[in-house]
């Protein structure tokens, strides 16, 4: 890594598995805006940081200046090799705004759903089922 350190690591908070990053960053208005804040957050130089993700300097600084939006494969790694939210990434917001904000559904529903998703099949079915036999048990 290379240059001065711009974010201290309090900047970051770690959630769900995910980099987050402070309440400014939430809405980078652009995608090449959120891409540079990853890359300056590690404190990489553009040669670097394009090795990494598998671009040349050149388009990085392209992507960086929202010359052209970045392929599929490049946010891909982005996400995957710096855990960075990739609802945040594509979008500059994180999930739960964004379900909050469309849908009605408090922060702790959103939690809820997260979490399910992560089960097996079976296991979703189960919890639909306990779910069930406590509605039926203590509504009437």
């Amino acid at each position: 890594m290379s240059g001065t350190p711009e974010f201290s690591p309090d900047e970051i908070r770690h959630h769900r598995g995910f980099f987050y990053f402070e309440e400014e960053d939430i809405n980078l208005s652009t995608i090449g805006e959120r891409i540079k804040r990853i890359r300056k957050l590690h404190k990489y130089s553009q040669v670097e940081f394009a090795k990494i993700i598998g671009v040349s300097q050149g388009t990085l600084s392209e992507l960086e200046q929202d010359k052209y939006k970045p392929a599929l494969d490049t946010v891909k790694d982005i996400h995957i090799k710096f855990e960075t939210d990739i609802y945040w990434l594509l979008y500059g917001m994180d999930k739960t705004q964004h379900v909050n904000y469309n849908k009605g559904i408090s922060e702790f529903e959103t939690e809820l759903i997260l979490e399910f998703r992560k089960l097996k099949e079976i296991d979703q079915d189960e919890i639909v089922e306990f779910i069930k036999l406590k509605i039926k048990r203590y509504v009437k």
